[in-house]
């Protein structure tokens, strides 16, 4: 593999750290407001994000930022993978067609910086 698929591939684990962040919220929304466990569960959010912070930093060296925002929004692939998952939530069409144009726009991203460079 290429050092630009390492740094994809290390991009892309960054953005599901990101949408971990997600899960966490939804726990902490279900608790009590100020209990223990409202409190530990908010401590992790902020941990998580803390570690995608630093990662972050450490991935857009190798990035354009216009390219590395755009794969950002691979977190809602993430994020709908995780509502299925974990929440038993619904998939409809219209989510897959919006994540569907999502991926799109990344890929002409990702394919235009490739022929700039």
């Amino acid at each position: 593999m290429t050092k630009k698929t390492w740094h994809l591939i290390a991009l892309q684990g960054a953005v599901m750290i990101y949408s971990i962040n997600t899960i966490v919220a939804k726990f902490v929304s279900q608790e009590s407001f100020l209990s223990p466990r409202w409190i530990l569960l908010y401590m992790l959010e902020f941990a998580v994000l803390g570690v995608y912070a630093i990662l972050w930093q450490q991935i857009i060296k190798h990035f354009d930022i216009s390219v590395a925002y755009a794969n950002k929004a691979t977190s809602l692939v993430w994020s709908l993978l995780w509502s299925v998952l974990l929440f038993h939530e619904g998939v409809s069409l219209l989510k897959i067609a919006g994540i569907a144009v999502t991926i799109l726009g990344i890929i002409l991203i990702n394919t235009d910086s490739q022929e700039e460079a």
